[in-house]
């Protein structure tokens, strides 16, 4: 059980370490969702992993925005086309975070939030320099262990943490590999996705405190096993519903 205990050692260290950013990271996402608008969420290589974690699936709600691109997290083709060197080459490309987010309206009542396991990259860096161009509140999810073991890449030899309202530390540590084995001279596993998860799903609980009271928590995706198949299925359309609403009001051109 080596990965287990390191990995529950990552989990008490962002509990001990990370309750403050945590919270500041949920206020601003609940302003964003209980005013009607969206916290934006983008992540490249598997800093896509929390993306999806934060909706749509179970226990989740409207308000958060995903934002991917295939060609940087499209990871099972491996070699050839589609490839691992074709998708870590693109999330290294200056520019390009600028024409992904020319498809939308960046509004300052809104936020982002970027995952970036290093936080080096260009595309993560450029998402939040944009974003505060346009007054949007950046949260950063990122390892600072890691971001400060290697030199920038950025031409402006800035991280992404350089660029952010709030940073969430992964509490992981340089090169993601929790534990060393017998034989190898490296380290094996990595954790920054399980702590990324168990960040968002924090973050998703809390905003979902903060809503509630209000009445402005949006609807739940909720089992069947929980609430019954038909009051289930309306959950689920309610949802989309309002989903397809928010994402549409950030969309550039939809209006």
């Amino acid at each position: 059980m080596n990965w287990i205990r390191r990995a529950s050692e990552v989990l008490d260290a962002i509990t001990r370490t990370q309750g403050d950013a945590i919270e500041a990271a949920s206020r601003l996402c609940a302003a964003a969702i209980g005013g009607g608008g969206v916290v934006h969420t983008f992540g490249s290589g598997h800093s896509r992993i929390p993306v999806e974690e934060l909706f749509p699936r179970y226990g989740s709600y409207p308000g958060y925005h995903p934002i991917v691109e295939l060609s940087m997290t499209f990871h099972t083709q491996i070699v050839g086309a589609n490839g691992q060197r074709q998708a870590m080459f693109i999330e290294r490309m200056e520019g390009l975070a600028e024409q992904i987010l020319a498809n939308f309206t960046l509004r300052s009542s809104d936020a982002l939030m970027v995952f970036s396991a290093t936080g080096l990259n260009a595309v993560p860096i450029e998402m939040a320099i944009q974003a505060r161009k346009a007054a949007v509140p950046v949260i950063a999810v990122t390892s600072l262990a890691s971001t400060h073991a290697a030199p920038a890449r950025h031409s402006s030899g800035t991280r992404l943490a350089d660029h952010a309202d709030v940073v969430i530390d992964l509490c992981t540590p340089a090169g993601d590999a929790l534990c060393d084995v017998d034989g190898s001279d490296v380290p094996v596993g990595p954790g920054s996705t399980l702590a990324a998860v168990a960040i968002v799903n924090e973050i998703k609980v809390r905003v979902a405190e903060l809503l509630a009271p209000a009445g402005t928590l949006p609807p739940v995706l909720t089992s069947a096993a929980l609430i019954g198949a038909e009051e289930s299925q309306r959950r689920f359309e309610a949802a989309y519903l309002d989903h397809g609403t928010r994402a549409a009001a950030v969309l550039r051109g939809a209006r």
